[in-house]
């Protein structure tokens, strides 16, 4: 699937929801779901910086596309990574660079995300685009 039908896919999936709490709930299940992250890359270079809780990004380039690796120590951060690597893991750096996230406000995150959570996506996202660049 393209970044965009995943990204189409994941707002259908979180529009199945009624509420916040239900949804932060499918945040933390998608979360609970990322492939285990090993103790030696938990260290200052994969950590982001900017997030209330602990965050470490690892990225390898394979062939053509980038794969990431996250783990956090909070279960709604695992959850947004989990978001982030459903839509940009495993793609070209182009296929990064060219993705809009839009798809986060339709999510409804912008709104709902506490402001310390929030920055924490941002640095994420920003880890992944400046990844992106470096590999272009």
């Amino acid at each position: 699937m393209t970044p965009q039908q995943e990204q189409a896919e994941l707002i259908d999936e979180f529009n199945m929801f009624d509420n916040w709490m239900d949804r932060y709930q499918y945040i933390i299940d998608m979360g609970r779901q990322l492939p285990e992250f090993p103790e030696e890359w938990k260290n200052d270079q994969t950590r982001i910086e900017g997030c209330q809780s602990r965050v470490w990004m690892h990225h390898e380039r394979q062939g053509e596309q980038l794969h990431f690796q996250a783990a956090s120590d909070a279960a709604i951060v695992s959850g947004l990574i989990a978001v982030l690597m459903r839509i940009y893991n495993d793609r070209t750096p182009g296929e990064i660079l060219e993705t809009s996230t839009d798809f986060l406000g339709e999510l409804g995150l912008d709104k709902h995300l506490s402001p310390t959570r929030s920055n924490g996506l941002h640095a994420m996202l920003e880890r992944i685009y400046t990844t992106a660049q470096r590999h272009v």
